[in-house]
């Protein structure tokens, strides 16, 4: 299906914002673990985490799953059916990618519903369309060059216009560097990020834009009006500070926060400071923001190395909110918190202990489209 053309300009100029998470889907999207090396000595329990993940979120809406070529698909096919998933709601697009975490590397998707305020321009806008950031492996690994192009298979799939970021530095024109995990919003205009990720830590995305150029980006692409800016992440992260990990938006003016009470904990000082920054902030609508507490598991190592086990990295469907569970005593409290913060939908506990290995969890491994283009017909 080709693309819509629409006339220059960035598209918050023609009516499109970031819907929240919680705003109605038309499909979750998932790249299957073909490849299970990120995960070393449970690449076969892994297939069953996403078909467990697929089971829950097509009780509200359809998944959409990245899969290489056609044996793949049959054999996941294969375990969606042994899982007890439906494959009535399932979409297989054929599409390679390198590592799975479709927050990252597939577009984020903006929409126009609230284009009757932007003028005439805005209302002949295709109701969804794709902004299409570069990916660069998290400025940490080089094999990343199926992720870039996968963004731009979906978009097309779908049929619907792309963005694509660009900024002039030095002579030259650059695509802006972001991924998914980096980000939260509320869907009205603010959102949430870190400094150490997009800004000025040895790994940032685009330390030419600085903070002022980064918003400006942010305001035309996403709709955004007012950006938090929180200084980093929690240990073990390897994306340098995606805020996905520890913070995120439960509703307009309210957020839940990581809490780690113990001083010796290497998270304790940056989840604290992340606090201090919060609980002075004020959203897009000038609203002091409520900071809910969230608990964090028991720390989590493979050998040496930390890893990022945060109830956070949750993933709000339509009818379910899927939350990373490992093992730990404080699973209950976070399930318990989340079921009173979305009392309209079923929050379900996946275990993660062995997902986390590839340093990502639910949220990480999935990326909503908002409604937006009609349901595509199943083969």
């Amino acid at each position: 299906m080709s693309p819509p053309a629409l006339s220059p300009g960035p598209p918050a100029s023609l009516g499109y914002r970031m819907p929240a998470e919680w705003e109605p889907h038309a499909a979750t999207w998932l790249a299957w673990p073909w490849s299970t090396a990120d995960w070393p000595g449970k690449g076969a329990a892994i297939p069953w985490v996403f078909a467990e993940l697929t089971r829950w979120l097509q009780r509200g809406e359809v998944v959409r799953i990245l899969v290489p070529h056609a044996e793949a698909e049959v054999r996941v096919a294969a375990t969606l059916r042994k899982a007890g998933a439906s494959l009535d709601e399932v979409d297989f697009v054929r599409g390679a990618v390198n590592r799975t975490w479709v927050r990252d590397n597939l577009p984020t998707f903006v929409t126009t519903r609230r284009a009757q305020e932007t003028g005439p321009e805005a209302s002949r806008a295709p109701a969804l369309a794709a902004v299409k950031w570069r990916f660069n492996g998290w400025a940490r690994y080089t094999n990343h060059k199926k992720d870039d192009a996968v963004g731009h298979l979906v978009a097309r799939w779908l049929g619907v216009p792309t963005f694509q970021p660009t900024v002039a530095h030095a002579g030259t024109t650059r695509r802006v560097v972001l991924e998914g995990g980096a980000i939260d919003v509320d869907g009205e205009g603010t959102l949430l990020a870190t400094r150490r990720c997009l800004l000025d830590g040895p790994l940032a995305r685009n330390p030419q834009l600085g903070a002022a150029g980064t918003e400006a980006i942010l305001a035309d692409h996403l709709g955004v009006k007012r950006v938090i800016w929180l200084d980093e992440g929690i240990a073990g992260d390897d994306t340098a500070g995606h805020v996905d990990d520890f913070v995120r938006f439960v509703g307009p003016g309210r957020v839940v926060l990581a809490q780690e009470p113990r001083a010796s904990d290497a998270n304790h000082r940056p989840l604290r400071r992340a606090a201090e920054v919060l609980s002075g902030a004020r959203d897009a609508a000038g609203r002091r923001l409520e900071v809910i507490p969230l608990p964090m598991p028991e720390p989590l190592f493979h050998g040496d190395e930390r890893l990022p086990a945060s109830y956070a990295n949750y993933y709000v469907g339509n009818a379910v909110v899927v939350v990373p569970t490992f093992n730990d005593p404080h699973d209950r409290d976070a399930l318990g918190l989340l079921a009173e913060l979305f009392p309209g939908r079923t929050v379900v506990g996946i275990h993660a202990v062995d997902l986390v290995l590839g340093l990502g969890t639910l949220h990480c491994s999935t990326q909503q489209e908002p409604i937006g283009v009609p349901r595509r017909r199943r083969r």
